[in-house]
């Protein structure tokens, strides 16, 4: 999301060397799983039994949903739920969606963050309701040609995934949902458990505007200030901020995103004098002034196929955060807090599946508001 969500804010879509400011969406997977079908940190029910997809859920006795069991408000027949499908006529497709989805990921490495990158720019401009998915209608843009989501990638395999629900489920299962699915999903595959349960029941919007995407989505070049206010207007608190950051702990990022740290920081021609001298040198030696735009770095050096804590070891110990928004972490004693307790694998895991589910709760439309999409790319 830039903060972890790898995001452009149009304002800064130049570097003050004129050089265009790269995303940095594409992503490598792995996980730190000693075995094929134990999850990384070996958490299991304590009864042993399965959940209700026969995964084993990741969190142990005390389930991590507990936690945010409010999220969603007041309970009507109409709210979001677990297994909101089982009382459909596709009581089954959330297995469904995640055959599917793991498949697609196991071939394309790439897939796993693109996904859940989709799932973030969504749910930030006008909630959760796959507005990220409309194209474009007339002469107005829509999110999708936002500069921020220029380089989104993944919508296919949302197309294939909605196809094949379809046609099993006809009208029922929404384009929001399945983005939420989706990214746990993806998330989930390299540990072969599901990290976090999803309520369902969400409905699909009918708006999608690029001028709604500034001022909404984090960037990697904000200061600690500005990524909690957008947090917090989205119902997010500091411990979700820094718990969502995290996802930078995967993949990579173009040298645009912050070359300004190297070598114009104020203007000067200077550098950041808070990233390390040594990374900083490194960083310097694969992105020279002008890069390549094609050229990328880790975003967490050495540990960038691991869904891990690694990020916070190297944010908080070695000054590497690798955009101003990671380094902007650090600024506040607050978040130096969660930093540091979120340097544990498991309180990580248990921290990012807190925060994936309220975040997956911003603005819903639920009930008679919204629709259920036939295609995620236009309304009905």
């Amino acid at each position: 999301m830039a903060v972890a969500w790898d995001t452009r804010n149009e304002d800064y879509s130049r570097n003050e060397d004129g050089a265009k400011n790269e995303d940095y969406s594409r992503n490598a997977w792995g996980a730190r799983s000693k075995d094929g079908e134990r999850n990384a940190w070996g958490a299991r029910n304590e009864d042993g039994e399965k959940n209700e997809d026969g995964a084993r859920n990741a969190w142990g006795a005390s389930n991590a949903w507990d936690a945010i069991k409010n999220v969603w408000g007041a309970r009507n027949s109409n709210a979001p739920r677990k297994n909101h499908y089982q009382s459909t006529h596709c009581p089954n497709v959330e297995q469904l969606i995640r055959d599917i989805t793991w498949s697609k990921v196991a071939k394309d490495a790439t897939l796993g963050a693109k996904l859940l990158r989709i799932h973030y720019h969504d749910c930030f401009v006008r909630g959760c309701d796959a507005s990220i998915l409309l194209d474009k209608v007339g002469t107005d843009d829509s999110e999708k040609e936002a500069r921020p989501n220029l380089s989104l990638g993944g919508f296919d395999v949302i197309d294939d995934i909605k196809r094949e629900v379809e046609a099993k489920c006809p009208g029922i299962v929404s384009c929001a949902d399945i983005l939420a699915l989706v990214a746990r999903d993806a998330v989930s595959y390299p540990f072969k458990t599901l990290m976090w349960e999803v309520e369902t029941g969400r409905k699909d919007g009918f708006v999608s505007l690029a001028s709604d995407v500034n001022g909404n989505l984090p960037s990697p070049f904000s200061d600690f200030a500005t990524l909690k206010q957008i947090f917090a207007n989205k119902g997010l608190n500091v411990d979700d901020l820094v718990a969502l950051s995290g996802a930078h702990t995967i993949g990579v990022a173009h040298c645009g995103a912050f070359s300004r740290r190297l070598f114009n920081f104020t203007v000067k021609g200077d550098m950041d004098p808070t990233l390390n001298a040594t990374y900083a040198k490194d960083l310097k030696d694969f992105c020279p002034n002008p890069a390549n735009p094609n050229t990328t770095v880790e975003m967490d050096p050495m540990s960038s196929t691991s869904f891990d804590s690694n990020y916070f070891n190297i944010l908080i110990n070695q000054n590497k955060g690798l955009f101003q928004s990671d380094a902007a972490l650090l600024n506040d004693k607050d978040s130096v807090i969660v930093i540091k307790k979120l340097q544990e694998d498991k309180t990580f895991f248990s921290q990012f599946a807190k925060s994936m589910q309220k975040m997956g709760a911003i603005e819903l439309l639920t009930g008679n508001a919204g629709e259920i999409r036939k295609n995620c790319r236009v309304k009905n």
